[in-house]
């Protein structure tokens, strides 16, 4: 059996969760996966249930499962408590506690809804890329000091710093998912500027000695966040630090047209870990109106990157092409002469159609 621990969290996140979980019972009975959920709580609803937002059976059934499902967290109803007790610090914690060093952002724009775009249908017409963030070091976890006294003057600094291991870790995992995709990385970093670029361009190159078969190359940061909207479709894995990540992966979010479509996977050394990216969304939670395809296409990263069900996750995939293709709309991305439905329907569409 393969267990999967499933956090709702808080907002929209039990009703995408539960959409997800259903088209994953479904997939297993047609290719015998052997799939078995075990809920649990964190965030504001772990809050409101413990008194804290990560409770520590939480973490250690994590660490037990085969991957992690998880809905979203957050909330106005937690904005002022503690900071340690906010819904937020459960994410914090499960990725220390996970060790959750990568994190993988696809963009895929499906030509159902090209017109979404911000960009001309021609540019994004078959982009299907994949960006691989560090997620664990780099400045937002390096030394800082918010205020001193420097030549007479206050200053603040955060310091950059990036291990030989830590890039050679990030860049295995970057050339092999660019081995099961279509064989071309880009690696993204500012060398002519910043001393942990250069390092970290030396050791892609070094790691590159052993994927012949993938073609590499490398982009300054500011040229990468200029080429992603006048030419993303030349992109298939971007590898980059967890600053340059974060930015680049908010940008190129924005291509498909829906933010509601898009999923993530963040990989861990004990166990990975599956969300969409859209948030917990309070003010429409409890109303099925909720997009449920991000959380569903999360799912379908789990089967792949967790399970190596590369079939099922294909099948899942195809499946909310076809839907879409079929002209069905949950409300944030509905137009006029679409049928609009419901987050509960569009689950039972997907299933439909697996």
């Amino acid at each position: 059996m393969k267990k999967i621990i499933v956090i709702a969290g808080d907002g929209v996140g039990p009703e995408v969760t539960k959409s997800a979980v259903t088209v994953l019972k479904k997939i297993d009975e047609k290719f015998k996966i052997g799939l078995e959920f075990e809920t649990r709580y964190a965030g504001g609803s772990a809050y409101d249930k413990f008194g804290e937002p990560l409770p520590a059976e939480t973490l250690e059934a994590c660490k037990n499962a085969d991957a992690v499902l998880f809905g979203a967290v957050g909330g106005k109803k937690w904005d002022n408590l503690e900071v340690k007790f906010r819904p937020e610090q459960a994410l914090f914690g499960l990725r220390k506690g996970l060790g959750l060093f990568a994190n993988l952002r696809p963009v895929k724009v499906y030509e159902a809804l090209i017109d979404g775009s911000p960009l001309k249908p021609e540019l994004v017409s078959g982009c299907d890329l994949l960006i691989v963030r560090e997620l664990v070091g780099g400045i937002y976890f390096g030394d800082r000091c918010e205020s001193e006294i420097y030549n007479g003057v206050e200053c603040a600094w955060d310091m950059e710093n990036y291990s030989v291991p830590e890039v050679e870790r990030i860049t295995k995992l970057a050339f092999d998912t660019a081995k099961i995709r279509r064989g071309k990385l880009t690696s993204v970093d500012k060398a002519n500027v910043l001393s942990t670029s250069r390092l970290w361009r030396r050791v892609v190159n070094d790691v590159a000695k052993n994927y012949p078969e993938v073609e590499l190359n490398h982009l300054y940061v500011d040229n990468c966040a200029m080429q992603l909207a006048v030419n993303p479709k030349q992109f298939d894995v971007i590898v980059t630090s967890n600053m340059f990540g974060d930015i680049l992966s908010d940008e190129a979010s924005v291509i498909g047209g829906s933010i509601g479509l898009m999923p993530s996977a963040s990989i861990g050394e004990l166990t990975s870990f599956y969300e969409p990216i859209h948030g917990s969304a309070p003010d429409i939670a409890g109303k099925n109106i909720a997009n449920p395809m991000g959380t569903i296409l999360s799912a379908a990263m789990l089967l792949r990157y967790s399970l190596q069900a590369e079939d099922a996750a294909k099948t899942i995939e195809a499946a909310i092409d076809k839907t879409l293709a079929d002209g069905y709309r949950t409300a944030d991305i509905y137009k006029d002469g679409f049928k609009k439905i419901g987050t509960e329907e569009a689950t039972e569409i997907i299933c439909e159609r697996l």
